[in-house]
């Protein structure tokens, strides 16, 4: 009976929670304290003054993050939260004041914990003194009820390459919830990589005011905002949140000029804190990679392939002279068994995850691609070359006469599609040791691995060094950014993508010319991925198309 009453005061003190403010590195404020609102909402209010809307993250079980932000110019601000089971906000569930101020940018970020199950819920924000609202955001809790999951899978979004189309769709998708792979912003600066937007500001972003900047300049586009009011999202970073090609000490695109990396990477990562929150350590916002469970039947397990422990990629160019490629060197570099992506804690972390995985799923979200993509060295010489399309094709031939058991075939021809290298030394297969001691948590579990980062649609089987299949990666195509038709047109890049799907043994499908997102169904019985793709970036009228299913 003690606990009995002792759980309804909590409910109904609950209910007008305020959220006594712990701030933290990672920007977020917690709702537990339980006291009265000081003020009462007014019955007029206008909406105003929440120019980036609203948006809500990291939703599970019993809690989810509901995030705004204030446009002002005072030093602070005052803003009361409210979450509710209805759009009139008269069965509320919890509600809080919170303080912002120039600290953090004028960003809101409430953690809300021990939430019902299986909820619907509606939130907005609301400044008291001067009656202005913000728009009114939608979320949701899962449970032992969900028995379904749908998850819409999306990377690469360049406000300067075309219009956000591919977030419209998914705002008009059944997606439950929006997984973001990373390179949720670009860092350039203007005529850089993109002409057909500017973007704010002009130059590249170093400071932390400039990635501010550029947060609130995508957080305002329509597209992107109105996505973010309907569905909560679930996010980790690639390289762009910082800067092109990032690991752990610096980045291909940073120069001495600009200032010390470490300095700049701090700017990026609280900036994303303030305006990406997630449920991750409060206390230190490099720590990205997390679990979340969503009923019984999903763990996502959001991993940083790219910031926290990433040792510097490889480069096939410092392996070249004169005398031609010193395949020893590259394979001992290669096939060093210290080499990381994930770091050490982090690895032991994911691996701990999975051999305690309890769900019926492991959906592992990360950037890069997992997959092995062995490609002929002949080919990786050969592209952007004369004389790509012409040995192209000759590799094709051979490689379609051996999986035909052509006995005519010479040594020399066999040789030219069984000489392979790694297509992307960024990617996992840049980390050939690590990813191997990895795919071996996955046996005996059903895990598809999710990928963005390359602009491209892929499918892979995951298969160990020693032949065994031990799960399926997924990789989405880009929300805006060019893909491979941009160096070969659409039809070439139609073309590659058939051809790559015969010369690499582990690929199963490839889009090279699209621009898109994927959407996961998730059940008891099966993933069922459908790669949906936009027919145009740089029309605001668009027609949307699904070019490939796959069903695990």
């Amino acid at each position: 009976m003690a606990h009995n009453i002792k759980r309804r005061n909590f409910l109904k003190n609950s209910l007008l929670a305020t959220g006594g403010l712990i701030l933290a590195s990672n920007f977020i404020s917690c709702s537990d304290d339980e006291n009265k609102l000081t003020s009462v909402i007014p019955s007029n209010l206008t909406d105003q003054n929440f120019n980036q809307g609203v948006a809500s993250f990291d939703p599970t079980n019993s809690q989810v993050i509901i995030w705004s932000r204030y446009t002002t110019t005072n030093p602070s601000v005052k803003i009361v939260w409210q979450l509710a089971k209805d759009a009139d906000f008269k069965n509320l569930v919890r509600q809080g004041e919170v303080t912002t101020d120039t600290s953090r940018d004028y960003t809101l970020a409430v953690e809300i914990k021990d939430l019902e199950e299986n909820l619907k819920l509606f939130y907005r924000f609301v400044n008291i003194e001067d009656k202005s609202t913000s728009p009114i955001g939608e979320t949701l809790t899962f449970g032992n009820k969900t028995s379904e999951v749908k998850l819409a899978v999306a990377s690469c979004a360049n406000y300067a390459a075309g219009y956000f189309n591919v977030y419209e769709a998914m705002k008009d998708s059944d997606a439950d919830v929006i997984v973001h792979l990373g390179d949720y912003i670009y860092e350039y600066g203007e005529s850089t990589y993109g002409l057909f937007r500017k973007p704010e500001p002009i130059g590249e972003i170093v400071t932390l005011d400039d990635y501010r900047t550029r947060y609130r300049q995508y957080r305002s586009e329509n597209q992107l905002k109105e996505l973010h009011q309907k569905k909560p999202f679930v996010c980790v970073w690639d390289d762009h949140e910082v800067t092109n090609d990032t690991y752990k000490d610096g980045a291909e695109n940073h120069q001495p000029e600009e200032g010390d990396f470490q300095v700049r990477k701090t700017n990026a990562l609280q900036a994303y804190s303030e305006y990406l929150p997630n449920n991750t350590n409060l206390t230190d916002n490099t720590i990205i990679y997390r679990s979340l469970k969503l009923g019984n039947l999903v763990d996502l397990t959001m991993l940083d392939t790219r910031v926290v422990g990433r040792d510097k990629q490889l480069d096939y160019a410092n392996y070249t002279s004169a005398a031609g490629f010193d395949i020893p060197a590259f394979q001992n570099d290669w096939l060093d068994p210290s080499r990381t992506i994930l770091g050490t804690q982090q690895k032991d972390w994911f691996k701990n995850e999975m051999v305690n995985a309890s769900s019926q799923w492991q959906i592992i979200g990360q950037q890069v691609l997992m997959g092995k993509m062995l490609i002929p060295a002949e080919l990786l010489t050969a592209f952007g070359s004369p004389t790509f399309q012409t040995t192209l094709v000759e590799l094709v031939q051979i490689k379609t006469r051996l999986l035909q058991g052509d006995t005519t075939l010479t040594p020399t021809e066999i040789a030219r599609v069984k000489t392979v290298v790694p297509y992307n030394l960024d990617a996992w297969d840049g980390y050939f040791m690590e990813r191997e001691e990895i795919l071996a948590t996955f046996k005996d579990k059903k895990v598809v691995v999710l990928a963005g980062d390359t602009h491209n649609a892929w499918q892979s089987d995951l298969i160990t060094a020693s032949g065994d299949k031990v799960g399926n990666e997924v990789a989405t195509s880009s929300v805006s950014s060019p893909g491979f038709e941009s160096f070969v047109g659409t039809q070439g890049a139609v073309q590659l993508g058939q051809a790559l799907e015969l010369l690499i043994d582990d690929l199963k499908h490839a889009n090279l010319a699209d621009r898109g997102f994927m959407k996961l169904t998730i059940n008891t019985n099966a993933v069922t991925t459908d790669w949906n793709y936009v027919n145009t970036v740089t029309e605001k009228t668009f027609s949307l198309s699904t070019k490939k299913t796959l069903t695990i």
